[in-house]
C-alpha cells in the first residue's frame, strides 16, 4: 500500500449524499416494524495485518429524538471481505451481528430480531447517518447478539484504521 493509499469505505446505496429509499422506512423490506434491507458497503486500501473488520452504523441526529444515538448495525466482518452486498444483515451467515436499538425500551423489538441491520426512520426531519468501519489486528471472539460497547472493549488497542462514510435519509 502507497502511503497516499488510505483505508477508504463507500456505498452506492448512498447517492448524492443521501440513502437510498430502500434502506429504511420508504422501502419494502420489514421484520415488525424495523427496515431490515441492509446497505451496501465496499472499502479498500486495507490495513497490514487485519484479522477482522468492524461495522458501525449509528444515527447521532435521533439524540433529541430518543435521547441517545441509534445504533442500527453493528457487524464483525472476516478479514477476507471486501464488501458487504445489500441485504447482507439477513442473508451473509459469515458476519456476526451486534443488537441494535430497535431492542431499545422505546421500540421493543425482541433481541433475536434486532441481532440485524434495523433501517432509517428518522421521525422529525431529515437525519445524518455514519457508518464507520475498524479495521482490527485480531479475531474478534463475539458471538450474534453482543452489544456496542462489548466490541468498542474488544477493539481497544486493537484498531490498525477506520473509515467512515456518511448520508442523509429523508423523514
Amino acid at each position: 500500500m502507497k502511503s497516499s493509499e488510505k483505508f477508504s469505505l463507500t456505498s452506492d446505496s448512498i447517492v448524492d449524499g443521501y440513502i437510498k429509499d430502500d434502506f429504511g422506512k420508504h422501502g419494502e423490506s420489514w421484520i415488525d416494524d424495523m427496515p431490515s434491507k441492509s446497505i451496501e458497503l465496499k472499502w479498500e486500501n486495507v490495513p497490514v495485518g487485519t484479522e477482522s473488520f468492524l461495522v458501525v452504523m449509528q444515527d447521532y441526529d435521533a439524540i433529541p429524538v430518543a435521547g441517545f444515538s441509534w445504533i442500527h448495525w453493528i457487524a464483525v466482518v472476516p478479514k477476507n471481505y471486501k464488501e458487504l452486498k445489500e441485504g447482507a444483515s439477513r442473508t451473509d451467515k459469515n458476519i456476526i451481528q451486534g443488537i441494535n436499538s430497535w431492542a431499545s425500551k422505546l421500540k421493543g423489538l425482541p433481541k433475536e430480531k434486532a441481532t440485524f441491520y434495523g433501517g432509517p426512520t428518522p421521525p422529525d426531519k431529515d437525519h445524518l447517518y455514519e457508518v464507520k468501519i475498524y479495521a482490527i489486528d485480531k479475531k474478534l471472539d463475539l458471538k450474534n447478539g453482543f452489544y456496542l460497547n462489548e466490541a468498542y472493549k474488544k477493539i481497544k488497542g486493537h484498531i490498525l484504521g477506520e473509515a467512515e462514510i456518511e448520508g442523509m435519509y429523508k423523514s
